[in-house]
């Protein structure tokens, strides 16, 4: 354990892990400001919200692809930069028409649209960046590492958004935001310089595109996960969002009992990280598909009517399996994929995993009148489990094996050669 946490003394690596903590911080705290700042505007109501948040989250999915070129093209610092920066921009420039009373919907939109494209810039270039700033042989605790850093975060995020929101106004609070996307973008910088992945030029963004398809579709127990993923999390959108607040209030007493729940989901992620620092699984993808079959639990305890501390140990379960499966699934993709098409490979993976996340949340709601929403909590239930199964059909992702034993690198022979341009 000494060893792993000593990776937070190598400047390198204990820049990416501010960037990202700080990055994870701001992502879970400003959409808590956003929410109640656009309700609070004159006439703005769930209709308003809904449009604004669409703004974001449409070029977020829609531009994962073209991340996954960016960060292959050019040194993925930069890339990270840019996007802590866009991040900035969006919500300062959201901060502070809030503040001034002067909030157009289009504007508002036009600032959403940059938060949504830098998400779609930072997501891909996190994989890709990862194995040029830690040893090859220490890159599942590098993961794990920046796992606790983000999930702290997102826990803080969550708790302190609606107490800062309530004492000093979604304006500020966005303007707050803001200031610490300025940190991440400030601990990006400090990276220092890392390669040009890709070359100098020659291939288009499309050429770049279908080079990192081949790669995406020769590995069988890629894309057999992302195809399981997509139809984990239109069961899991549907019913995290939707399905599982109507019940709680219906049946546990209302909000406090869902926060109850997403609390334990929170701490399970906490736990699951120090897990995944720990263990080395020699078949690392069946390990973590199995663990994203307790996804399944706390949905199906809401489901049967479970007492809401049962539900919550459901939750807790599930936030370990999850972060135990992501240190497992990054730390192979880092492994099997080479460098110059990791970031255009995670692009992949982000954009299939997600696609058919909103219409899991469209058909929720008409599920919940037609049928209940405890019997449609159980059909989200067997969908998760049934993902799993079907994952394991394929032989690769059973018997895909971890290295016997990665060469320990000595410090600062593990990154490419810098391009001194950058």
């Amino acid at each position: 354990m000494r060893d792993d946490l000593g990776l937070l003394r190598e400047r390198r690596f204990a820049s990416l892990f501010g960037a990202r903590t700080l990055s994870m911080l701001g992502l879970a705290f400003a959409p808590v400001a956003l929410a109640f700042g656009v309700l609070d505007l004159p006439g703005g109501d769930a209709g308003t919200l809904s449009l604004v948040v669409a703004c974001e989250a449409v070029p977020h999915v829609l531009g994962l692809l073209l991340g996954g070129v960016v960060a292959d093209r050019y040194p993925r610092r930069l890339v990270m930069f840019v996007g802590e920066c866009l991040s900035l921009t969006g919500w300062l420039g959201i901060g502070t028409m809030l503040l001034l009373g002067w909030a157009p919907l289009a504007a508002l939109c036009g600032f959403a649209v940059l938060t949504g494209l830098a998400g779609a810039v930072v997501w891909p270039v996190l994989s890709g960046i990862v194995p040029e700033v830690a040893p090859r042989d220490r890159l599942q605790p590098a993961n794990a590492l920046l796992a606790v850093g983000a999930n702290v975060a997102r826990i803080t995020g969550l708790v302190s958004a609606g107490v800062v929101v309530v004492l000093v106004g979604p304006g500020w609070a966005l303007v707050g935001a803001a200031i610490v996307y300025a940190g991440a973008a400030t601990f990006a910088w400090r990276i220092g310089a890392t390669p040009r992945p890709g070359r100098d030029g020659g291939t288009s963004a499309i050429g770049e595109l279908r080079e990192g398809w081949r790669e995406f579709a020769s590995r069988e127990w890629l894309w057999v996960v992302v195809a399981q993923f997509a139809l984990l999390v239109l069961a899991w959108q549907g019913a995290h969002t939707v399905l599982g607040p109507v019940v709680a209030k219906e049946h546990l007493g209302g909000a406090g009992a869902w926060s109850a729940i997403l609390t334990g989901e929170a701490v399970g992620m906490l736990v699951g990280v120090v897990i995944a620092l720990r263990i080395r699984p020699r078949r690392p993808i069946l390990v973590g598909v199995l663990l994203t079959g307790l996804t399944a639990v706390p949905y199906l305890l809401l489901g049967f009517g479970a007492p809401l501390p049962v539900i919550v140990l459901g939750g807790f379960l599930m936030g370990l399996g999850m972060d135990v499966f992501n240190v497992l699934w990054q730390t192979a993709m880092q492994r099997e994929v080479p460098p110059e098409a990791l970031s255009r490979v995670a692009s992949y993976d982000a954009f299939g995993s997600m696609v058919l996340g909103p219409i899991g949340v469209l058909l929720a709601g008409p599920a919940a009148t037609a049928f209940g929403a405890r019997p449609a909590l159980l059909v989200c239930s067997g969908v998760i489990v049934l993902s799993c199964l079907l994952a394991l059909l394929s032989r690769d992702v059973r018997t895909l094996r971890a290295p016997e034993q990665v060469e320990p690198v000595a410090e600062g022979e593990f990154a490419a050669p810098v391009d001194p341009a950058t």
